[in-house]
C-alpha cells in the first residue's frame, strides 16, 4: 500500500483536504495556506496601528507648513491647531512622576463664516497624522431617547477609524462640525425640552473632559441587551467648528459697551469692523447660545478670517487639490489642456464675493461654467481647450445661479 502525503502543519493526508502544495522538504494544505494568509493580515493591521511616537511626531511649523499646502491664509487657526496637536502627542507620551506637573489636554473650537476651511483644516490634519480621525456632525445629535443619535454616536466613528482598537481610538482626535447648531434655543431652558440644542450639550460634558463612555459597537440606539464597548475619553482630543453665523453683532454690541471714557472715539476708530470675528470671546458663545460649562471645557477658542479677494483669487490655483487644478488634471488625462483665460478667474471671484458663500461659491460657479465643456471636449478629439471671458459669462448668467444668490442672503 502506498504511503499518502501528509500536510506538514495539520498533519491531514491529501485525501483529507482539497489540495496539497509540494514543497522541497514538506507540503501544507490549502486550509493551512489560508489560515496562515490571515495571520499576516492580522499582523500587518496590527503593525500599521502603532502607538504615535514622539521621535517622530511632526513639529508644530512642520504641520503647519503641511497646511498650508491645501489652505491659503488662515494662519492663525493653523498655528493654533499645529501646537494643540503638537502639545496633545507630547502629552500623551510624557511619563513623568509623582510630583511632576499634571499636563491636561486643552480642546479646541474654531469660528468661522461658512467657506473659510474649518472642515478643510480637520481633514487636512487628518491627511497628515497617522492616528484615528473622526469627522461627526453635531446636527444629528439629540437626547437620549428622542430621534436622533446620541452623543455617543461620534465614538463609534473613531472606533471604526482605529479598527476597533480601543485602546488606539482613546489615542485619536474628533472633529465636531456645526457646534454652532446645539445652541441653547432660548434662554430659559425649563419652558420646553431643548432636546436637540442644551440637551445635547450637556451630553457631551462628559466626553469632552474626560470619562469612561459606554459606546454601542454598531452604533445607533443603546439596547438593555447588546454589548457595549467601554471607551475612555480622556485622551481623546476633540476640536470643534461652527459659523456662528450672526455672532458678529453680538461682538460689536459687547465692544460698543466696554468703549466709555475720553478715548471713546477713538477706541471705536481702532475697530476693524469688516472682520468683527477677530475680536471673539469666550463671553460671546455664551450669549449665542453655549452654556458655560462646555465653553470650559473648549478652553482654546480661535477664529478663521473672512476671505477677501485675494485669499478667493489664490484659492482658485495655488493649493494641492484647487479646484482649477482639479478640472486641468481631469482632461489631461482625456489629452486636452485646459487653460482658463485670467479674466474667467477675476469675474469668478467677483461673483463668489457678490453671493458671499466664501470658497463654496468659487466651486459652484466653476462647476457651472466647465459643466458643457466637460460633457462635449471628451468626445471632440481637440488637443486643447481654453475658457474665455466670454464664454464663462454666458454660462453663469444663463444658468439658475440667483438661486444661490438668494441662499446666501437668507443664511
Amino acid at each position: 500500500m502506498a504511503k499518502l502525503n501528509k500536510c506538514s502543519f495539520c498533519g491531514r493526508t491529501e485525501k483529507e483536504v482539497r489540495l496539497l502544495i509540494y514543497g522541497v522538504d514538506g507540503y501544507i494544505c490549502d486550509e493551512c495556506v489560508e489560515q496562515a494568509a490571515e495571520i499576516v493580515r492580522e499582523s500587518k493591521a496590527s503593525s500599521a496601528h502603532k502607538d504615535p511616537d514622539l521621535e517622530n511626531l511632526p513639529k508644530p511649523k512642520e504641520i503647519k507648513a503641511y497646511l498650508d499646502q491645501y489652505v491659503i491664509g488662515q494662519d492663525a487657526a493653523k498655528m493654533t491647531l499645529s501646537v494643540a496637536v503638537y502639545n496633545h502627542y507630547k502629552r500623551l507620551n510624557y511619563h513623568g512622576g509623582s510630583n511632576d506637573v499634571e499636563l491636561e489636554k486643552s480642546n479646541i473650537i474654531m469660528v468661522g463664516s461658512t467657506g473659510t476651511g474649518k472642515t478643510l483644516l480637520a481633514r487636512t490634519i487628518a491627511k497628515m497624522l497617522l492616528v484615528p480621525f473622526a469627522i461627526v456632525d453635531a446636527t444629528v445629535l439629540t437626547e437620549a431617547g428622542y430621534v436622533g443619535e446620541d452623543v455617543e454616536s461620534l465614538l463609534v466613528r473613531l472606533l471604526q477609524a482605529a479598527d476597533g482598537d480601543v485602546k488606539l481610538a482613546e489615542k485619536g482626535i474628533v472633529f465636531i462640525d456645526e457646534i454652532d447648531k446645539i445652541a441653547r434655543k432660548g434662554d430659559n431652558p425649563s419652558i420646553t425640552r431643548d432636546v436637540s440644542g442644551e440637551g445635547v450639550q450637556q451630553g457631551l460634558l462628559k466626553l469632552l473632559e474626560g470619562s469612561v463612555v459606554n459606546v454601542p459597537p454598531q452604533g445607533g440606539r443603546k439596547h438593555p441587551e447588546q454589548q457595549f464597548i467601554q471607551v475612555d475619553t480622556r485622551n481623546i482630543l476633540f476640536i470643534c467648528g461652527g459659523a456662528f453665523d450672526g455672532i458678529e453683532k453680538r461682538i460689536a454690541q459687547r465692544l460698543n459697551t466696554h468703549v466709555v471714557g475720553f478715548d471713546a472715539s477713538r477706541n471705536v476708530a481702532k475697530i476693524d469692523k469688516a472682520n468683527m470675528m477677530q475680536y471673539i470671546a469666550p463671553m460671546d458663545l455664551k450669549s449665542f447660545g453655549l452654556i458655560p460649562e462646555i465653553i470650559g471645557r473648549l478652553p482654546v477658542l480661535t477664529h478663521l478670517e473672512p476671505l477677501d479677494r485675494t485669499a478667493l483669487r489664490s484659492i482658485l490655483t495655488e493649493p494641492k487639490n484647487s479646484i482649477v487644478k482639479q478640472y486641468i488634471k481631469l482632461l489631461e488625462i482625456d489629452g486636452v489642456k485646459l487653460t482658463f483665460q485670467p479674466e474667467v478667474l477675476d469675474y469668478v471671484v467677483d461673483k463668489a464675493v457678490e453671493f458671499g458663500l466664501g470658497a463654496r461659491g468659487l466651486r459652484s460657479l466653476i462647476e457651472v461654467i466647465m459643466m458643457n465643456p466637460m460633457f462635449e471636449v471628451p468626445s471632440l478629439g481637440v488637443k486643447e481647450y481654453v475658457v474665455t471671458l466670454d464664454y464663462a459669462r454666458r454660462q453663469v448668467e444663463s444658468a439658475n445661479i440667483a438661486v444661490l444668490k438668494e441662499s446666501s442672503e437668507d443664511k
